[in-house]
């Protein structure tokens, strides 16, 4: 898992040029792993994140840690995490583990599925033991995904169907990438960051240039008449 795996579709420089115009270095996915979704009750069970570098999901340069919570796990949660109390008892908490995250994430994009969900147990836990929370720029797949299933529509092109609830798989399966050893914290960053590499042409077509307007698109799509192409998209 040392080297770099090439996943866009685009030729690696015009790629890496346009990363470092649009996320002014360089974009992280990541995904939390979670004891319920009680932001006021539950914890963080572990973290995973990859950085993207020009048309590679860097491998060599991830971000994987097995978190002991502070809220008991239930046998709920273990059905979708896989993770047991027995293989965190003796990991370090979140206390330990936070800041050494924060540093490997520094100026970074972070990129997420439902990613304010991860943010909401981050900054809570980045608040409590730190003071602060934390400041990175985010971009959610989620209502960008939406935004290019709308923007198909309305220009003609290939009806992207869905189910009415979807999630990340199945973002996953319309765009072939592989799916495996779901609802882990490392995979689902690898599969958030092919997701939003898969973007990335489709971003550039519509003259998206900067981290900005990525953002717009990420915030509940409130960009704006230039990128609100439907009104009824989701909002979450």
């Amino acid at each position: 898992m040392g080297l770099p795996l090439p996943i866009s579709v685009l030729d690696g420089d015009v790629l890496s040029f346009y990363v470092a115009k649009l996320a002014q270095g360089q974009p992280n996915s990541l995904d939390t792993e979670l004891t319920g979704l009680n932001e006021k009750k539950d914890s963080i069970i572990s973290i995973g994140a990859l950085r993207m570098c020009g048309g590679r999901v860097s491998l060599g340069d991830s971000y994987y840690r097995l978190i002991n919570p502070e809220t008991r796990m239930t046998a709920e949660s273990v059905v979708i995490h896989e993770i047991t109390p027995s293989e965190v008892s003796e990991k370090p908490d979140i206390r330990t583990i936070l800041s050494e995250f924060l540093s490997y994430c520094g100026n970074d994009v972070l990129v997420g599925f439902c990613a304010s969900i991860d943010m909401e147990f981050l900054n809570r836990e980045a608040k409590r033991i730190l003071g602060h929370t934390m400041q990175n720029p985010v971009l959610d797949i989620f209502p960008m995904f939406e935004w290019v299933r709308t923007k198909m529509a309305v220009q003609g092109g290939e009806e992207i169907n869905m189910p009415f609830h979807y999630k990340l798989y199945d973002i996953a399966k319309y765009y072939g990438i592989e799916v495996n050893g779901g609802h882990n914290a490392i995979i689902d960053a690898f599969i958030t960051a092919q997701i939003f590499q898969r973007f990335i042409p489709i971003l550039l077509e519509a003259g998206i240039r900067n981290v900005g307007d990525v953002l717009s698109l990420s915030s509940k799509l409130k960009g704006g008449d230039r990128f609100a192409v439907n009104h009824g998209m989701s909002n979450f």
